[in-house]
């Protein structure tokens, strides 16, 4: 069975990676394309038949499942309607704030949504090795990340990096708004013990790269996922809406998606 689908931002780096994406796959076809109202592709065909749109109700009632890999507020405005529509959602945005993660959560109360800092296969199975590591390591040993991304880049640290540093807090029994630290400067004193620090890095053209250190006494772990391809998200969020339509509302991740959980 083929899934149509919503995309949106398709004139956005994601959104022309999921549309190139969807274009070779038989379980998803592009049904509608959602961009703001002073985009350039306005009006453009993006797919076969499908021309870009500044109008939410008519994108979302092309599809019964919407990807949307944008900016907090058009996240937030675009969960809103799809409440009221009850479309299920796969949602890639990063640096959400509190608003728009209620708007995600009112959303999952009507209707399935898949949520996820980061929707490449391999990362996941980075999350799943980061969190066994922690869980055997405990916090006598030091965990932090280092994230590398383009310039382009709006939001530090990455959404992939806080899911690796919630990973590893989580494996821990930690709480990590209690212990993440994302800067350092000038006088800070010796590291707290139990800390889980995370570094961005921002230059050129870096799809993302991601690197979870464990230092102990006399050793070092590290565990790196490194991407080449924007197109490895867009298969992966492809995939998570091939998979979510006819689910249960609430709130998924890959994990899910892929069966490991």
């Amino acid at each position: 069975m083929t899934t149509p689908v919503t995309i949106l931002g398709p004139s956005g780096r994601m959104g022309q990676a999921l549309i190139a994406a969807a274009a070779g796959r038989d379980d998803v076809r592009v049904a509608a394309a959602l961009d703001r109202g002073d985009s350039p592709a306005q009006g453009k065909e993006v797919a076969p038949g499908v021309t870009v749109t500044a109008l939410i109700d008519a994108a979302l009632a092309a599809a019964p499942v919407y990807i949307d890999f944008t900016m907090p507020a058009a996240t937030q405005a675009v969960a809103a309607v799809a409440r009221a529509r009850r479309v299920a959602a796969v949602i890639g945005t990063t640096g959400l704030d509190a608003a728009t993660d209620d708007a995600i959560s009112g959303l999952a109360e009507v209707a399935p949504v898949v949520l996820a800092p980061n929707f490449s296969v391999g990362v996941n199975l980075v999350l799943g090795l980061v969190a066994q590591a922690a869980r055997v390591l405990g916090p006598a040993w030091d965990a932090e990340i280092v994230e590398l991304h383009h310039t382009a880049k709006r939001d530090a640290p990455s959404g992939t990096a806080l899911g690796l540093a919630r990973a590893i807090a989580m494996a821990r029994g930690q709480d990590l708004a209690q212990v993440g630290r994302y800067s350092r400067d000038g006088e800070v004193g010796p590291r707290p013990a139990g800390e889980i620090g995370a570094v961005a890095v921002r230059g050129g053209d870096v799809v993302g790269e991601h690197t979870a250190y464990f230092f102990g006494a006399g050793e070092r772990i590290e565990v790196s996922h490194r991407a080449t391809d924007r197109g490895i998200f867009a298969h992966g969020a492809l995939r998570a809406a091939a998979w979510v339509v006819g689910k249960k509302p609430g709130r998924y991740d890959m994990l899910d998606v892929l069966g490991m959980r």
